[in-house]
């Protein structure tokens, strides 16, 4: 399959192009997570210039994804304007219940990209050595995003198990679909 855009669904992925987009599609989604937050908390909360920070460090991430993807012909998600949307009302949603629980949405989400990062590194293996690199970088900044979002007490909400398992389902769903669609 050649990664021109004329891929159909059904037809054989291509491992390497396939974990671009899904990378891409994911630092997309962060970016709009991190936006709804802050568009909900402001600046009046102790916890916004760290989520500006680490907004700061998923725009970084998409523009390197996005200028892999131009390079090497790699083509979007077609959901990407959904992405936008729902980023963006996950991020408002969590952070209207409370500064815990936007965090407790860092926690979930940054604990699914750390497993489908580490992943991706053992299908990637020496194959690419410039996306191992940016994916090892870019896993080390998750990590620290979920381990301050700990720090923040984003487990201490009530109910997070629940919460953290369903913002964890979408993950799932949203790089497993991004692979394909």
């Amino acid at each position: 399959m050649a990664t021109t855009g004329k891929w159909r669904p059904g037809d054989r992925l291509e491992p390497i192009p396939a974990m671009i987009r899904v990378d891409q599609a994911g630092e997309y989604g962060a970016t709009r997570i991190y936006a709804g937050q802050l568009a909900v908390m402001g600046d009046r909360h102790p916890l916004a210039r760290e989520i500006a920070g680490m907004a700061n460090q998923e725009e970084r991430h998409r523009e390197f994804f996005d200028a892999m993807m131009a390079r090497r012909g790699v083509r979007p998600t077609l959901l990407q304007p959904f992405w936008n949307v729902a980023g963006f009302a996950l991020g408002a949603v969590t952070a209207a219940l409370g500064p815990r629980a936007a965090m407790a949405c860092t926690v979930a989400v940054e604990t699914e990209i750390d497993k489908h990062y580490e992943e991706q590194l053992g299908g990637i293996g020496t194959k690419d050595p410039e996306l191992a690199e940016a994916v090892l970088d870019f896993q080390a900044e998750e990590v620290e995003h979920r381990e301050a979002a700990r720090a923040a007490g984003g487990e201490l909400v009530p109910a997070y198990p629940i919460l953290s398992g369903l913002i964890r389902l979408g993950c799932k769903v949203a790089i497993a679909t991004a692979k394909r669609i």
